[in-house]
């Protein structure tokens, strides 16, 4: 088996070329969406190379969403990344965000950061582009190459006891969320849980300091506003192996405070404070929508900041009463399969 398999999706000769020189002097195999369909991907290192066009995704796209939702575990053992490339300045993110779900749940790792996507002008290459001294065209391909090499080169860690933060912002009295989260701690004694909320106190937004000033700050294990954010949460951040969010549904988003403390860990990955740490999520919502929410979460935390994306990453419920998600059909079997799964990744051994 070759050392890196391609998943193409659309063509465009830019995505050609930026595609030839990431794959340079890497042992690779580059298959349409028709014969991944025939292959056996499981255990691979993927890369999915996607065009998007001036009118957004296309029948090609689609059919490889339909495939990865429609086979289960299709992709275990797999570590996965990005490479999108877009005709316009829309769509490249939302694409993303939709293929890394969709490979996610049919099984797929992928590490933090794992996205390289190139707009129609390259404007978004523009901080990179200036830090390596390049012009944008020269950065894309750059980009491309260092996340082949990143792929290939990640190695999940092995932990003795891991620390798992679970962090939420809910009321113990009325919040299905937390009484989930709950649950799944309590399946999982041989970790250490420490578990913060950010319900009480004042929770400020990012400010959006300027790179310079948020690395000042972060070299001080700090941000602009100081408070729990700072005291609190960012050491329990430092410390944790893995992150599990508590996210009931609010209007297809993350809920205020939740999202407030995720712009400000913006410091913490100028410090490279979150680099290996896993991503878990539960996510309840009271009509749908959920999927919309998982998918800001893994594009805020995992695509754009760098946190890992272990398989599976997020329970998705519905619920509506307080104290109902307890009592849907099926809740306990689905709480043991994602704290086994939880297992798994963090002891990295196979659970039975």
């Amino acid at each position: 088996m070759p050392a890196l398999t391609v998943i193409q999706c659309g063509q465009s000769p830019r995505l050609q070329a930026v595609l030839a020189a990431a794959l340079e002097q890497t042992e690779a195999c580059i298959l349409s969406v028709a014969q991944a369909a025939q292959t056996d991907l499981q255990n691979r290192r993927l890369l999915f190379a996607a065009a998007v066009g001036e009118f957004g995704i296309d029948g090609d796209f689609c059919r490889l969403l339909q495939l990865l939702r429609s086979r289960p575990g299709c992709l275990r053992g797999c570590v996965g990344a990005v490479l999108m490339d877009g005709a316009t300045e829309l769509d490249t993110k939302q694409a993303a965000r939709m293929l890394v779900f969709a490979a996610n749940r049919a099984g797929c790792l992928f590490p933090g950061k794992p996205l390289v996507e190139g707009t129609g002008s390259l404007r978004n290459l523009d901080i990179q582009a200036r830090k390596n001294g390049l012009s944008r065209e020269q950065t894309y391909p750059f980009a491309a190459r260092n996340l082949v090499e990143k792929l290939l080169a990640f190695r999940p860690a092995r932990r003795e006891k891991p620390r798992l933060l679970l962090l939420h912002a809910s009321e113990h009295r009325t919040s299905n969320t937390l009484a989930l989260g709950e649950q799944v701690a309590a399946r999982l004694p041989d970790c250490k849980i420490t578990t913060l909320s950010l319900r009480n106190g004042a929770v400020h937004d990012c400010r959006g300091c300027s790179y310079t000033v948020c690395a000042h700050f972060a070299k001080n294990d700090s941000c602009f506003y100081g408070g729990a954010i700072v005291d609190e949460v960012f050491p329990a951040l430092r410390r944790c192996d893995a992150l599990l969010l508590l996210c009931p549904n609010y209007n297809d988003a993350v809920g205020a405070n939740i999202m407030a403390c995720i712009n400000r860990m913006t410091s913490l990955m100028v410090s490279d404070a979150l680099a290996g740490k896993y991503l878990y999520a539960i996510v309840v919502s009271g009509y749908s929508g959920g999927d919309l929410v998982a998918q800001q979460l893994l594009g805020a935390l995992c695509l754009n900041k760098s946190l890992s994306l272990p398989p599976e990453f997020c329970l998705l419920e519905t619920a509506n009463d307080p104290g109902s998600a307890l009592h849907l059909p099926g809740i306990q079997t689905r709480l043991d399969a994602f704290a086994r799964n939880i297992r798994r990744q963090l002891f990295q051994k196979e659970e039975p």
